[in-house]
């Protein structure tokens, strides 16, 4: 799930930063540093959206640096229970197949793989109904449903499943 939130950062700045150009300095430098984290609280932030605040910087003493209270917006990813991800496979063995949601990454066990399914292995592994008629492989792009999720402080980890109406395979690269 994406939220647009606002949350607050002090951010540090060399010297040599300072000058006409002293509020982009410390925006490029908040996008770089913020960007494509990720912290347990909120989730990953996917881009920040805008500035609403700077705040007066206060000098570190015996470095020179500037420490600034910087207040913005942006755009977070968060998965939670029960939700509906569309992801790409990106790794499939015996125990079940990875796969990504944007910075997320999914396990489905193969407990939670439609018992019709079946793991072939071979140089390509996939797991295959008996007919044949879906396959489950590397770039696949699976609907599946997240049954848990695990957060760390700086890493959010998932399991999901496929064992359910309406979630599988929605475009196989096998056949395109």
């Amino acid at each position: 799930m994406f939220f647009h939130i606002v949350l607050e950062r002090n951010m540090q700045l060399h010297p040599r930063h300072f000058g006409r150009n002293l509020r982009e300095n410390l925006v490029a430098k908040l996008m770089k540093d913020v960007e494509g984290t990720c912290s347990g609280q909120h989730g990953f932030v996917v881009a920040i959206t805008g500035i609403e605040n700077i705040g007066k910087g206060l000098i570190r003493d015996g470095t020179g640096f500037v420490s600034f209270p910087v207040k913005y917006q942006c755009v977070v990813f968060r998965p939670f229970k029960g939700e509906i991800l569309e992801a790409v496979v990106t790794m499939v063995n015996k125990m079940g197949f990875f796969a990504e949601a944007g910075p997320v990454q999914i396990f489905v066990s193969n407990h939670l793989i439609p018992d019709d399914m079946e793991f072939q292995s071979g140089d390509m592994p996939n797991y295959t109904t008996s007919d044949g008629s879906v396959k489950i492989q590397k770039d696949s792009e699976v609907r599946l449903k997240i049954i848990g999720t695990r957060v760390d402080a700086t890493e959010i980890f998932c399991i999901g499943t496929i064992k359910d109406d309406f979630l599988g395979v929605i475009n196989d690269p096998a056949t395109a």
